[in-house]
């Protein structure tokens, strides 16, 4: 006969403790496991994220919200709608125009080249809105049989009665041709520039209401061009900086 083996109460419960204990060792290395694996998870699509961030780089298909042909149709932003009525023009007022219209020329003209040399969508968009704004203040003057002073739509050609732009253009394009980075800094120098341009002429020398509307609304343009080149120009520099 087999002898039968006798298992006391206290046997028993330690067996079952004992698989109880195993039980939730078990337990925990899963749960520690999965835990593990949801933190290496998330670190890779962080990473993931990241690189795709980073790869972006210089990439300006970050642009301003006009379309290609003007800035927006509606709004603020409605450079074509015509102004039918006539109001008493100032010679500062005159002479504000002028300066405008050459200076929209100079920005029109520096993305021109700029958006041939790098094919960057920022300066090839942002350049017809700078052709809007020109179109926008020879319109003006022409309601007030202003003369344009520009003699010729050539790229990069300035009036002789009007150095400084030409000087202005040649600096901006010689520091922008250095590198992407330096281009679109000359986008947000210009835009700041158009600012402050039109801040001076609204707040210290228009009165005409047809010209304060033209105004209040090429400064909206440049607040928005200034924002596009301002969110590439960060790109940019978190790409350089990884390089």
């Amino acid at each position: 006969m087999v002898p039968v083996q006798k298992v006391t109460v206290a046997e028993e419960n330690n067996k079952i403790i004992n698989n109880s204990d195993a039980q939730s060792e078990h337990r925990l290395f899963l749960d520690l496991n999965i835990e593990d694996m949801m933190k290496t998870l998330v670190t890779k699509i962080f990473g993931l994220m990241l690189f795709a961030f980073l790869l972006i780089g210089c990439d300006t298909n970050v642009v301003s919200p006009d379309s290609q042909t003007d800035i927006s149709k509606t709004g603020v932003y409605d450079l074509t709608s015509p102004d039918e009525a006539t109001y008493g023009i100032t010679q500062e007022e005159t002479n504000g125009l002028i300066h405008m219209r050459i200076e929209e020329k100079v920005a029109r003209d520096v993305y021109t080249v700029l958006g041939t040399a790098y094919n960057e969508q920022v300066f090839l968009n942002i350049k017809l809105s700078e052709q809007a704004h020109m179109d926008a203040v020879k319109r003006m003057l022409d309601k007030y049989n202003i003369p344009d002073p520009l003699t010729t739509d050539d790229v990069g050609e300035f009036p002789d009665d009007y150095p400084d732009f030409q000087e202005l253009y040649d600096q901006l394009l010689t520091q922008g041709s250095i590198s992407l980075y330096q281009g679109l800094l000359v986008g947000v120098t210009i835009e700041e520039l158009d600012i402050a341009d039109l801040d001076y002429q609204l707040t210290s020398v228009v009165t005409n209401p047809g010209i304060t509307k033209l105004y209040t609304n090429l400064k909206a343009g440049s607040v928005s061009h200034l924002a596009a080149f301002n969110k590439n120009l960060t790109r940019c520099t978190i790409s350089l900086a990884t390089e």
